[in-house]
């Protein structure tokens, strides 16, 4: 019975492979051959050594910021950050969201949040230094709506 089962699932696992990749009836072993290195080849990228998320926000320096509102002539602001990861959440700073990363790369980090109750937004920042980044977020802040473009950069050390 064992046996039957056996073989019975390994003939429906060469039709399936047969059927996904359209192939011509191949031996045994080739079709095992190539189901491997099928399944190496969509799981190469996980198995690879990656960088951690949001990797280029930890290159901020920690310290005083200025934010340059460039919407508003004159708009400036000054917020005192530990780690590069709280400007996602500018309009939310003191909210608990959950995010979800929507661009990771090198250069720019876009983060998607939402916080129970009190709204959502969406967050762009692109690096051009571990002093100076562009920031583009918008979402919902209290029920109303909001839409900021920024020019960020660090000023020094916060002060108490």
């Amino acid at each position: 019975m064992v046996l039957e089962r056996q073989s019975w699932t390994r003939s429906l696992m060469d039709r399936l492979l047969r059927r996904i990749f359209r192939l011509a009836p191949l031996s045994r072993r080739r079709l095992k051959s190539f189901g491997l290195v099928a399944l190496l080849a969509f799981a190469a990228p996980a198995l690879t050594a990656q960088r951690p998320s949001l990797a280029m926000l930890d290159q901020l320096q920690p310290g005083q910021w200025e934010v340059r509102d460039r919407d508003l002539s004159g708009g400036r602001s000054r917020l005192c950050i530990d780690n590069g990861r709280r400007l996602i959440q500018i309009r939310h700073m003191r909210e608990t969201c959950r995010s979800f990363t929507v661009q990771d790369t090198a250069d720019a980090v876009t983060v998607h949040y939402t916080c129970p109750g009190n709204g959502y937004g969406q967050t762009s920042v692109r690096f051009e230094s571990a002093q100076l980044v562009q920031l583009e977020t918008q979402g919902i802040a209290q029920g109303l709506p909001f839409n900021m473009r920024a020019e960020v950069r660090r000023v020094g050390a916060c002060t108490s």
